[in-house]
Parts: structure tokens; C-alpha cells; sequence
């Protein structure tokens, strides 16, 4: 049964913010392009729910696209925030919380030596490939199709999530000679890196990919992809950078690169260590590390990185991810979500593809097996679009795209997901 929810407010207020914003959102895939209809306002968000300037409370698995993996305004993270707060809430100096943050960061990641903080997963991947254009004074780089690393340049070639939501995986105002340094791969094709390295022999800086690609939907690795990739940088002298935004200190301490057992020279983090603040961080080996200003040649800077705000937030989640054992319960609450899927499709008679890691998953609305962006692409939009309609009446909000990967926090509860199974059947059927 629904329960009719009224949208006026919102709509209201979006016909206000097409006035004064592009589009009516500061991030595209917020407009709601992908799915039709109006974007609903938040007003607060506590738990595992976000509530709308309506009265509308959903059951929230988009978790601001990661970093809650505690649940929303988690006690423990707001009381640091706002002792950081009463302190100050920048001082463009260095400040012990940074300090504290960094050190954490080295001991759950093993391959992360020194590390960079920075204002966004965007500033880390582009600060990334600037070192290691620097480090190996090379200019080529090696991206994978529908994999995002942000809103940068030279990675906005065949991207994925809110690019490749709105049918827009290339971005205008990119140089064409800039974008030719950008050689972009299918994913989980190793025949076509090796081809790619043999045809550019010694011009290749970097390979970036998200180890578990996270912005097409969740695609899996196949095994032994990326041990062959790590084997193919090492052999040409070329950095592996993996893009853990997504991934890193939700899949475990030390992110997907521990879970896989593969190592890259650089890591990018983003989302989870903000504690649902704006920051991001860029780690690795030292010796290339050290490549940064000011011990090296490659300049990169940030008035706000290393903000005592966001620094509080991410120690305060972290400790609480250490010392609650976090993760096992995450494993559980995704496990049953992937029961309840699995059963929901087959009382609809589907038999559309679900993959799960820990707490993040992705429903393709294709039958076909998803190893790629190709094969992402032949999902139904129409029927996910039914569906995510449905859903959002039945109170459940998941990412208004196909192409995005949905979240569990840890504040879910088995009522959540109940409420969840229940819904997804009905939307099914509609």
C-alpha cells in the first residue's frame, strides 16, 4: 500500500532554484535528469533516514553517496565537529588534528606511507595524476570506461555517474590535446591494457581505476584483473593509482586494495574519513610522495585542506569504526539486503543482476552479466525509472541513476530493510 506523500514544498522550491542555479542543483545527478519528475529538498537527516522539507521521511541507501557509513548526524562525529567548532573553524596553519588524521590513515593502509589531505575526492585524483606526470616525467595516463574520479580534466573521458547519467560521458571545455594524453580502456580487459602499454611504450605515467568501480553501477573485478594490472605498471615503470573514494574504510580498514590484496603506488580517499564533511586525501610511497611542494617539484596546495572540522569528523568516524567492530555488522546488514533482493526478483520472475561488496550494491535492470560499461548499458532505464518512482512513494530513496551504487550504514535496522523488501516487491510488480 502507498502512502501518498505531498511533494509542493519541494517543487516549489525547485522552480525557485532553477532560477539562481544551473539546472536547479550544485551536482547534476541531484536534478533528478535520469529518473523525471522534481528532486525533493532535505531539511535533516538522522539514522538511516533523510527527511524532506514536505514531512517526507525515506529510508536513506544513497547515505550522501558514502561517507555516512555510521548513519546520519551519528552523536560521536557531531560532538566532535562542534568542539572543533568552538576552537575555530579555519586557520590556514597547520593544526594537530591533521597530524592525528594522517598517522591514521598510514597504519590502516598499508601501501600509504605520507599522505596529502585535500578539500575533495576531485582534488586528490587530479593532485594524483599531477604527481605522477611529475614523478615519471611522462604526460599519458590510462583510465577505464565509466569509471569517475571526479570532475578533473584529464579523467572526464568516457566517465561515469552523474556524466554518464546524463548521456554526457564526455564534458565540452576539455582541450582536445589535453584529452588525447587520456587513453581510455574497457574495463576488466586486460588483453587491452597490455595492447595500450605495448603501443605507448615508455609514455605512460599513470593507470588510475576505482578497484571496484562504483560510478557505472558496482562492477566486480574479475579474478586476477587487477594483479595483472599491477604487474603491467611495475614491468613499465608506470604508477598505479587506485581511486578509493568510494571504497576506502567502507569496505574495511584498509579499503578495497586490502580486501583484494593489491597494492597501488598511490591511493585517493574521499568521503568516509570527512565523517560526511568535505575532504579528500592522496597517499602512497614516500619517495614519491615527497615529489610534493614543498620537499619537491610538483606543486599542489589548499587554503581549507586539512580544515580542523572536517579532520575532527573523520577521527571521530574512524574511532567508532575501530572500536565497534563496524564493519562485521555492515557485512550482515548486506548480506540480508541481498537475500531480500534476490527474493523480491524472484517473486517478480526477474532475473535481473544484483552484486553486493560489504555495504555498498548495485540492482542492474538487465539479465545480462555486468563486467563492463558496455554491459551496464543494456540495463532497462524505463523499468529502473518505474521502479525508483516506486520506491520513493513507498518511502525508500536510492540514487536517482542506474548508474550509481547504493549504500548501507550502520545505522540501517532489520525494520529498514523489511520496509525495503516489502516496497521493492510492490515496485516490481508495478
Amino acid at each position: 500500500m502507498i502512502a501518498r506523500m505531498t511533494h509542493s514544498r519541494s517543487q516549489e522550491l525547485f522552480a525557485e532554484a532553477l532560477r539562481y542555479l544551473p539546472g536547479g542543483v550544485n551536482s547534476p545527478v541531484r536534478a533528478f535528469r535520469a529518473v523525471g519528475g522534481t528532486p525533493f529538498f532535505a531539511q535533516r537527516a538522522y539514522g538511516s533516514h533523510i527527511e524532506d522539507i514536505d514531512g517526507n521521511s525515506y529510508v536513506d541507501y544513497v547515505c550522501t553517496w558514502g561517507p555516512s557509513i555510521l548513519g546520519h548526524a551519528h552523536p560521536e562525529v557531531i560532538a566532535a565537529v562542534k568542539s572543533a567548532a568552538d576552537r575555530g573553524t579555519s586557520f590556514g596553519i597547520p593544526n594537530p588534528l591533521e597530524v592525528d588524521l594522517g598517522r591514521k590513515i598510514c597504519e590502516w593502509v598499508p601501501s600509504v606511507e605520507k599522505v596529502r589531505m585535500t578539500n575533495s575526492g576531485t582534488e586528490a585524483t587530479m593532485s594524483a595524476i599531477r604527481l605522477a606526470r611529475g614523478f615519471t616525467k611522462r604526460d599519458k595516463i590510462i583510465k577505464f570506461d565509466g569509471c569517475y574520479h571526479g570532475h578533473v580534466d584529464s579523467l572526464l573521458v568516457k566517465a561515469g555517474s552523474g556524466a554518464l547519467t546524463l548521456g554526457q560521458p564526455d564534458s565540452a571545455g576539455i582541450p582536445a590535446a589535453l584529452a588525447a594524453l587520456t587513453l581510455a580502456l574497457p574495463f576488466n580487459n586486460i588483453e587491452a591494457l597490455r595492447h595500450a602499454f605495448a603501443q605507448n611504450r615508455g609514455e605512460i605515467a599513470a593507470v588510475i581505476v576505482e578497484p571496484i568501480p562504483a560510478n557505472a553501477g558496482l562492477i566486480l573485478p574479475l579474478p586476477g584483473y587487477l594483479e595483472a594490472m599491477r604487474e603491467l605498471c611495475t614491468a613499465n615503470g608506470t604508477l598505479l593509482i587506485f581511486d578509493e573514494v568510494m571504497t576506502g574504510f567502507r569496505l574495511g580498514r584498509g579499503g578495497a586494495q586490502e580486501l583484494l590484496g593489491v597494492r597501488p603506488d598511490l591511493s585517493c580517499f574521499g568521503k568516509v574519513i570527512g565523517g560526511g564533511l568535505p575532504v579528500g586525501a592522496l597517499g602512497g610511497r614516500a619517495e614519491i610522495m615527497d615529489y610534493l611542494a614543498p620537499l619537491g617539484p610538483v606543486y599542489q596546495a589548499g587554503t581549507l585542506s586539512g580544515n580542523p572540522l572536517a579532520m575532527a569528523a573523520g577521527l571521530a568516524q574512524l574511532k567508532v569504526l575501530e572500536e565497534q567492530n563496524v564493519f562485521e555488522k555492515l557485512e550482515q546488514l548486506g548480506a540480508q539486503l541481498e537475500v531480500e533482493t534476490r527474493a523480491a526478483l524472484k517473486t517478480a520472475g526477474l532475473d535481473y543482476v544484483f552484486y553486493r561488496v560489504g555495504s555498498m550494491f548495485c540492482l542492474f535492470f538487465t539479465s545480462q552479466t555486468v563486467r563492463n560499461l558496455d554491459d551496464a548499458k543494456t540495463s532497462d532505464l524505463k523499468r529502473f525509472t518505474r521502479v525508483f518512482h516506486g520506491l520513493l512513494e513507498r518511502g525508500i530513496y536510492i540514487a536517482p541513476s542506474q548508474f550509481e551504487t547504493g549504500f548501507i550504514s550502520a545505522a540501517h535496522t532489520q525494520k529498514d530493510l523489511a520496509q525495503t523488501s516489502e516496497a521493492l516487491t510492490e515496485a516490481l510488480r508495478a
